[in-house]
């Protein structure tokens, strides 16, 4: 062999080298690739070694994983015309790698634009003790929604969760007065309710006392022996209403 054909055949070997590590494809187990030849889509491949036609054929690499995506602070004006920042956690998932490449231009990008528009438009149809207290239920409405319209896109989503609702400091203290209020107008129902359960029981003994005149003359002894109890100096001597009726009574026999 002359050296030209050495030349020749080791450029021959250098060219079937470098087409072979063009041609090679190593995808993991969470990748999926969408493989394009001459522009077209030929299908999804993956995951492990797949091999590709270098210059005909082209591969985009997509993650299955769940991606979690930080929602930025929205402002948000909530039905009662309270304004608020509100800022969430997106949790989606890649279920068709196909449709998230050709449908849509960056999913990534198209899905935290619809999440943040979702996140104003839901949150402004609720009053901001509904935000407070009921994150539940708008985490569950604002996933739903999200889910349904990022179906086309192949995507998933899996979770939403409200993380702060960030209140100004006039609100702050608007809504410790409302607290304040409320706490106070419990206890005067509470103290109104004890007033009136006490008064059924004290008319319910009246009675019991005025069926048994003995019962009454019990009652005194006891209030005797408190006062004595007590160590005062003062000595409470009870005096029955019946017996000054004897001492008020006129000659003829009526009282005066």
């Amino acid at each position: 062999m002359t050296i030209l054909d050495n030349m020749a055949y080791a450029l021959l070997l250098v060219l079937a080298v470098v087409f072979i590590a063009a041609a090679i494809r190593i995808l993991r187990e969470y990748q999926r690739g969408v493989v394009f030849t001459l522009g077209r889509f030929t299908g999804v491949k993956g995951p492990g070694l797949i091999l590709l036609v270098p210059v005909v054929q082209q591969m985009v690499r997509v993650d299955l994983r769940v991606v979690v995506q930080d929602i930025p602070p929205q402002d948000v004006i909530s039905r009662d015309n309270v304004s608020v920042k509100v800022n969430a956690v997106l949790y989606f998932r890649i279920v068709d790698p196909e449709r998230a490449i050709i449908a849509v231009e960056d999913f990534m990008a198209a899905t935290s634009q619809l999440a943040q528009t979702t996140l104003r438009s839901v949150l402004g149809k609720h009053d901001l003790d509904e935000m407070l207290a009921e994150r539940d239920r708008l985490n569950a409405d604002i996933q739903e929604i999200l889910d349904q319209q990022t179906d086309a896109w192949g995507i998933k989503v899996t979770n939403v969760e409200i993380k702060h609702v960030d209140l100004n400091e006039s609100m702050i203290r608007a809504i410790a007065k409302q607290a304040e209020a409320e706490r106070l107008r419990r206890a005067k129902v509470i103290n109104a309710e004890g007033e009136q359960q006490a008064a059924e029981k004290l008319v319910e003994a009246g009675r019991m006392l005025a069926r048994e005149p003995q019962a009454m003359q019990l009652r005194y002894f006891a209030a005797l022996h408190d006062i004595a109890g007590e160590r005062s100096s003062t000595v409470v001597f009870p005096l029955p209403m019946d017996l000054l009726g004897h001492f008020t009574r006129r000659p003829d026999g009526e009282q005066s």
